[in-house]
């Protein structure tokens, strides 16, 4: 079920959109009729949409808090209510990378359309974020690039053996994180093995990675720490 915030100075016609919305199967989570209002509460809420009415009761318009929420709500997907398709609406729409926006006076048909439209976009913006990344950036100038399965350092290949790849790989799947001991040593031999051959592998890894950034974790596992590039 997807939520939905309404931000509409025009309490008929926000009830009119929640009755239209709630029978459609949204949660609306709340309608706010303020410009004030509406930047201080969204980013609590974080709906996954908000329909944002041009013109409120306050000072604020709907396209200075759409503006304020690409900050600090960017995963909501707004869209403008607006009775003017002006080109400085659209403008405004690019501006704060808004999905679009919808008509005034509201047409149910318009409407559930429109929203169709944008679902799909949203669906597909996080499918597109839950694509694995290419590379891990490791320190400073090293990365690991996961299409090809090698380390690099200033995009000079630095020459590791299968088993320091492999501990590699997974280590850069979940970075900053703690991998268990028997998880890497499946990914090294393919079973188990005893700590203290875990432990010569990892030490001879870091030594031909030449840094240090394989830590172990209280004897649980080893996690790769990595900082931003």
């Amino acid at each position: 079920m997807y939520s939905i915030v309404i931000v509409e100075d025009e309490l008929i016609a926000a009830e009119y959109l929640k009755e239209l919305l709630q029978i459609q199967g949204f949660l609306v989570l709340d309608i706010i009729d303020t410009g004030k209002e509406a930047l201080a509460k969204i980013p609590k809420l974080s709906p996954d949409i908000v329909l944002m009415d041009i013109m409120l009761k306050d000072s604020i318009s709907g396209s200075e808090v759409a503006l304020g929420l690409k900050r600090t709500a960017s995963k909501s997907a707004i869209v403008f209510l607006t009775a003017y398709a002006e080109n400085e609406m659209i403008d405004y729409a690019i501006e704060s990378n808004t999905y679009g926006y919808l008509m005034k006076p509201y047409d149910e048909v318009s409407i559930i359309n429109s929203l169709k439209v944008i679902l799909a976009r949203i669906k597909q913006n996080t499918s597109d974020k839950q694509i694995p990344k290419t590379k891990t950036f490791i320190w400073q100038d090293y990365y690991f690039n996961h299409d090809l399965n090698r380390l690099f350092c200033k995009d000079i290949e630095v020459s590791l053996g299968e088993k320091s790849l492999s501990i590699l790989s997974l280590l850069c799947k979940t970075p900053n994180m703690t991998v268990s001991k028997s998880a890497l040593c499946i990914a090294i031999w393919g079973e188990d093995k005893s700590d203290t051959m875990l432990r010569t592998q990892i030490s001879r890894t870091k030594k031909d990675m030449g840094i240090d950034v394989i830590k172990n974790s209280k004897g649980v596992g080893y996690k790769l720490i990595c900082s931003s590039p």
